[in-house]
């Protein structure tokens, strides 16, 4: 079996996948598809340095290691990071001031 080189896209040391030339991880595309439900085209609109072929081959890569959830594994680790970083937040003295007035509106 050959190993093919998947064009404008890198893994780090860490296995994180990476667009070339970039600094902009799969996993933020990906969430851009799949939690915001934009296109590809729409993708290039909001975010105009990535060319549609880069878009086109992190969501590429996404699916073709969809098996092995690794991608998915790291969204679930970043929506982790968020729900632990808001319960440590969840008594600050900034949300204790802002929060009332949310309430009372």
């Amino acid at each position: 079996m050959t190993t093919t080189k998947t064009a404008h896209i890198l893994l780090d040391d860490s296995g994180v996948a990476w667009i070339d030339e970039t600094n902009v991880k799969v996993i933020e595309v990906v969430l851009d598809r799949t939690a915001r439900g934009w296109s590809p085209e729409e993708i290039h609109f909001q975010h105009a340095h990535l060319s549609l072929a880069q878009i086109h081959a992190a969501l590429a890569f996404y699916y073709d290691h969809q098996d092995e959830d690794e991608v998915d594994r790291q969204i679930d680790e970043r929506f982790d990071e968020v729900r632990r970083m808001a319960a440590q937040q969840s008594d600050s003295p900034m949300r204790n001031r802002v929060q009332p007035r949310q309430s009372s509106r």
